[in-house]
């Protein structure tokens, strides 16, 4: 059994989609308690546990970054402590949000970290944390999640797209949505092959292909849909926002896909998906 902590968020929900997998509400496990999210692990004794849940109020954060460290830092920081005890591997989520967003070049792994963020700042003493612990893990670094659960783009582009005529969406954000199914299929695959390889150990990226603009994602989702809401290109400046964000989430995933043999899913075919679970179809 995989002991998955999350049960409501995008990738959780599509993790609670797997037989061998076992997901932990809120009421379950309290992420602001790391003590009891450790004795969750010890109660249930898996054979490995993954981290889908999070404190992910990206602007919210600015103001809450305590909280946010406390559950996006420390909380996972625990949890490998536990599970490098009991000599079980551990998978956990990460962000592009760690890095600068300087530059054009897809970020590897290895490359130096410096979030603009409070929510940045906070998965990255979550990283630190896991690294620290000593046991088998993977820290997956993922972008732009999108699904036909929760809030995310998608499902406000669907909403605004109905609502106006024409929308203002930023263009000078480079990146690629990643639909959740695919980040759940891959943690479930990194988490089995870490129970038979814990040499594989490490950080890795995911993310969709190919890259695109946020305004280029609106576009599609408009395309896909038949909404006839043009779409305006803006740059991030014209769009201030409490949490700076990133201009370059080009995500370099080939360690990835050599070591665990996962490639890249195409977003557009996974919008498809999305946009035909919610009954949008044009």
């Amino acid at each position: 059994m995989i002991l998955v902590f999350g049960k409501t968020g995008q990738v959780a929900q599509e993790l609670a989609a797997e037989e061998t997998v076992t997901c932990l509400s809120r009421d379950q496990a309290d992420l602001t308690d790391p003590a009891a999210c450790a004795e969750v692990i010890r109660a249930h004794a898996p054979a490995a546990v993954i981290n889908a849940a999070a404190y992910t109020a990206v602007d919210r954060a600015e103001a809450e970054e305590d909280l946010a460290t406390r559950i996006n830092g420390t909380t996972p920081g625990v949890m490998a402590e536990t599970c490098a005890t009991l000599g079980i591997p551990f998978v956990t989520l990460s962000t592009d949000y760690v890095f600068d967003g300087k530059g054009s070049s897809p970020w590897h792994p290895d490359e130096p970290v410096a979030p603009l963020n409070a929510y940045g700042r906070s998965k990255q003493v979550g990283e630190a944390a896991v690294r620290l612990a000593g046991g088998a893990h993977v820290i997956l670094r993922t972008s732009w999640v999108v699904s036909a659960h929760g809030s995310n783009f998608v499902k406000t582009m669907l909403r605004l797209g109905k609502e106006r005529e024409r929308m203002r969406v930023v263009a000078d954000q480079i990146g690629a949505p990643t639909p959740a199914r695919a980040i759940a299929a891959a943690c479930i695959e990194i988490a089995r092959q870490l129970i038979a390889d814990p040499e594989k150990s490490g950080t890795y990226h995911f993310a969709g292909q190919p890259e695109t603009s946020w305004a280029g994602v609106a576009t599609e989702i408009f395309v896909a849909t038949g909404i006839p809401c043009a779409v305006a290109e803006i740059p991030t400046s014209a769009y201030p926002t409490p949490a700076p964000r990133p201009l370059n989430s080009r995500l370099d995933c080939s360690t990835l896909e050599r070591v665990f043999g996962t490639t890249r899913p195409d977003w557009q075919a996974g919008l498809k998906d999305i946009l035909k679970d919610l009954g949008e179809r044009a």
